[in-house]
């Protein structure tokens, strides 16, 4: 964690403010992280900074996000320069760096881009920075993955021995790239794991419920399909359709096996249960997410910007918490294949 003042201050107010443009979102999530980090170290980052700044002009961003960008950087070129007329002091989030040597050389997730697994798994490998390519899985032929035996997703291909099974997928790459944990891992460990089985036991199960409770929020949930997925027209159509309709039916089972009135009501209070967990701190793992924080994060990251995300955001407190962690998983670090 580290302390930093003016710009932090402004970054923050910034960009809770321009997050709700679901316009633009990406973009000011790229120009917060970069700006904060520009702030944290204002020595070794400063070319780093400038030729971000220089993206703008090449096409990188909108026009309105480059004003944005430029204005932030002008904040920062106070601090470097030593300004010391308005400092609040404010948390900038960055992440543990891992070990180039610990990073696998070639990682491939075999997924449902909707999948709210695979998304667990995303989570993970994009807050470490592990580059990953992904196959896209026809979700009723399944052709893609019929090499194995393991008949689900997600499938991570990591230096060609397959994981399978989000959480056992998640402990595993742990492992690879933090062999040794410190002391204040082990002691949060117990706390780590509640909540990590409470994603997988009770919040997934909120998830297709709400996706699906209507044939309109059903399509909007498949409409990835038409641009995800080496699929031919047929299939894309086949399958937002087939799996949308599948899916509005699987959904009514689920309320019933889980004894859900009101689907939106069970998500609301899942979300509180979580913001209380949290007892105030940024995250459940102190100052920076850990486990628990990064499952909660990519199981409700398939849903933020359907309806029933924007209306989960509205109506709970998870908002902070969520912009907070978007902030610090940073950007996809998703190759092309």
């Amino acid at each position: 964690m580290r302390r930093v003042s003016t710009l932090a201050a402004a970054s923050t107010s910034l960009s809770r403010a321009i997050l709700a443009s679901s316009e633009h979102h990406h973009e000011y999530n790229k120009l917060f992280q970069a700006a904060s980090f520009y702030a944290a170290n204002t020595g070794s980052s400063r070319r780093w900074f400038s030729s971000s700044v220089g993206s703008t002009s090449q096409g990188g961003y909108s026009s309105t996000a480059a004003k944005v960008f430029l204005s932030l950087g002008c904040v920062a070129a106070s601090v470097a320069a030593g300004s010391s007329s308005v400092f609040v002091e404010e948390e900038a989030y960055a992440k543990e760096p891992i070990s180039p040597d610990l990073v696998p050389k070639e990682v491939v997730l075999y997924q449902y881009e909707s999948c709210p697994f695979c998304n667990k798994v995303k989570a993970f490998l994009d807050y470490y920075d592990v580059p990953y390519k992904v196959v896209e899985v026809n979700p009723l032929s399944k052709k893609e993955i019929k090499w194995s035996d393991y008949k689900k997703v997600p499938i991570l291909m990591v230096d060609g021995q397959p994981l399978q099974d989000s959480s056992a997928i998640i402990d595993q790459m742990r492992t690879k790239l933090s062999p040794v944990k410190s002391t204040s891992v082990v002691n949060d460990d117990e706390e780590e794991k509640k909540w990590r089985r409470w994603v997988d036991d009770h919040l997934v199960h909120m998830l297709s419920p709400n996706i699906y409770r209507n044939t309109s929020e059903a399509l909007e949930s498949f409409n990835y399909i038409t641009s995800n997925g080496n699929f031919s027209y047929t299939e894309k159509y086949t399958v937002k359709y087939a799996g949308a309709a599948a899916m509005y039916f699987v959904s009514k089972k689920l309320k019933k096996k889980y004894n859900i009135t009101d689907e939106r009501t069970a998500l609301y209070e899942a979300c509180e249960t979580w913001v209380d967990a949290l007892d105030g701190r940024d995250f459940l793992g102190g100052l920076k997410p850990n486990l628990a924080d990064l499952a909660v994060f990519g199981v409700l990251r398939p849903i933020r910007y359907l309806t029933s995300g924007k209306d989960m955001v509205e109506h709970t407190r998870i908002g902070e918490w969520y912009a907070r962690m978007e902030n610090v998983v940073g950007e996809s670090s998703r190759v092309k294949a």
